[in-house]
C-alpha cells in the first residue's frame, strides 16, 4: 500500500533561494507490521542470504551479568505474535532453551560473547535497489541489495546494538539460508525488530538548521523574512522551529537525505580510512513521527494502522534507540569497503 506525506507547508526556497542548491532526496521507508519474505525490501524480515556464506556474528565481549538480564527471544517474540523461526530450523541449533534462568555453561553452548562463543546478529533491514534506487554502493556497480544486521546487545563504547553492513548482487544467490543462527537474547525488547513491510517514497530534503551556515542561520530566525508566506503565527518567536518540524528533514525510517541533529550539536563524518566527508545511507529510527513532525503523517495513517494496547505512537517497528532516538548510518562515497559510522541523535 503506498503512502504520501502531505505537501510541506509552504515553499522554502523561494522565501531562502540560498537553500535550493542544497536539496536532496530521501527515501522515506514507511515501515509498517507485515510478513515480509526473502524477496521483499523490508524491517526484521527474513535475508537473502546465501546458503554457503557465514552468517555475520559480534565477536565482542559481552558482561556475563549484561547477558544473564537479557529477555528470552522466543518468549518476545511469541509476546508479540512473531512466527518464531523459519519453517525448518532445529529449535535446537541455537541454543534457544525457552524460558527460566540460563547458567555460563549454558551461554556458551549457545554461543553467546563474553562465556566462549561470538553471538549471532539479528537482521535489521534489507532494502533491494529496486524499491530504493539511491542506494548505490560505491566501488560496486553490480550489486543491487544492501542488509542491516545487527548485535542485540549494548557495547561499551557505543551504548547501542552494533551494525553490520552487507551489499551484494540478488541475481547471484542461488540457495538461500532458510534457518540462520540465532541469539537467544536480546539485551531490551526495543532490540528485536517487527517484521515490516516498505512502502518507499522520494522526497525532498534541506540540511538540519544547525548545518547551515551563520548567514542562512540568521534568515531563518528573522520572522520578517516569512512574513510573503503568511505561516502560523506561533512560530513568530522562533520561526526556525518551523524549519527544522516542518520543511528540512523527515522524520522516521529513511535512506539517503541529511543527517538529523539534536541530541547533539553536528559532529564532523569523516571517513576513519581516507578522511572523506560520510554520507548519509540509512536512519533507524525508534518512531515514525513525533510530536513535532506531525505535518510529515501521511493522511489517515492512524485509523489505517493502529498499534497494540501499550504500544509509543508510530512505533511500528517496535525499536527504542536510546530511549527514542534514532541510529543514523554513515557511509564512505569512495569505498563500500572502508567502515561505515554509527550516530545516536
Amino acid at each position: 500500500m503506498s503512502r504520501t506525506t502531505p505537501p510541506r507547508p509552504l515553499d522554502v526556497t523561494a522565501l531562502f533561494p540560498r537553500l535550493a542548491p542544497l536539496a536532496r532526496t530521501a527515501t522515506r521507508l514507511h515501515p509498517r507490521p507485515g510478513s515480509p519474505s526473502w524477496h521483499d525490501s523490508s524491517v526484521g524480515g527474513p535475508l537473502l542470504w546465501p546458503a554457503g556464506e557465514p552468517w555475520p556474528h559480534c565477536p565482542d565481549p559481552h558482561p556475563w551479568e549484561q547477558v544473564d538480564a537479557a529477555f528470552d527471544l522466543a518468549e518476545e517474540r511469541a509476546d508479540r505474535g512473531i512466527p518464531a523461526r523459519a519453517p525448518h530450523q532445529d529449535p535446537e541449533a541455537d541454543g534457544a532453551d525457552g524460558a527460566g534462568e540460563r547458567s555460563p555453561d549454558d551461554l556458551a553452548d549457545a554461543g553467546l560473547p563474553g562465556t566462549g562463543g561470538p553471538v549471532a546478529m539479528l537482521p535489521v533491514a534489507q532494502l533491494y535497489a529496486r524499491d530504493v534506487p539511491l542506494l548505490r554502493p560505491p566501488g560496486q556497480a553490480g550489486a543491487d541489495l544492501l542488509q542491516v544486521l545487527w548485535c542485540p546487545f549494548d557495547h561499551p563504547a557505543t551504548a547501542h546494538p552494533r551494525t553490520a553492513l552487507v551489499w551484494r548482487s540478488a541475481a547471484e544467490v542461488a540457495d538461500v539460508l532458510d534457518a540462520p543462527p540465532e541469539p537467544p537474547a536480546v539485551e531490551y525488547p526495543g532490540y528485536l525488530p517487527q517484521p515490516c513491510l516498505l512502502a518507499p517514497e522520494e522526497v525532498v530534503e534541506y540540511p538540519h538548521f544547525m548545518e547551515l551556515d551563520g548567514e542562512l542561520q540568521r534568515e531563518l530566525a528573522d520572522w520578517g523574512r516569512w512574513q510573503a508566506a503568511a505561516p502560523d503565527a506561533s512560530y513568530a518567536d522562533a520561526p526556525q522551529d518551523l524549519y527544522v518540524g516542518a520543511l528540512s528533514v523527515s522524520p522516521g525510517w529513511k535512506a539517503g537525505g541529511w543527517s538529523r541533529w539534536g541530541l547533539t550539536d553536528p559532529v564532523p563524518r569523516a571517513c576513519a580510512v581516507c578522511g572523506t566527508a560520510m554520507d548519509p545511507l540509512l536512519t533507524i529510527a525508534s518512531t515514525e513521527w513525533n510530536s513535532g513532525s506531525r505535518s510529515w503523517v501521511p493522511e489517515g495513517e492512524q485509523a489505517r494502522d493502529p498499534l497494540p494496547p501499550g504500544v509509543p505512537p508510530a512505533n511500528y517497528t517496535r525499536i527504542d534507540l536510546a530511549r527514542g532516538y534514532d541510529l543514523q548510518l554513515h557511509i564512505c562515497p569512495v569505498s563500500a569497503d572502508h567502515p561505515h559510522l554509527e550516530l545516536i541523535q
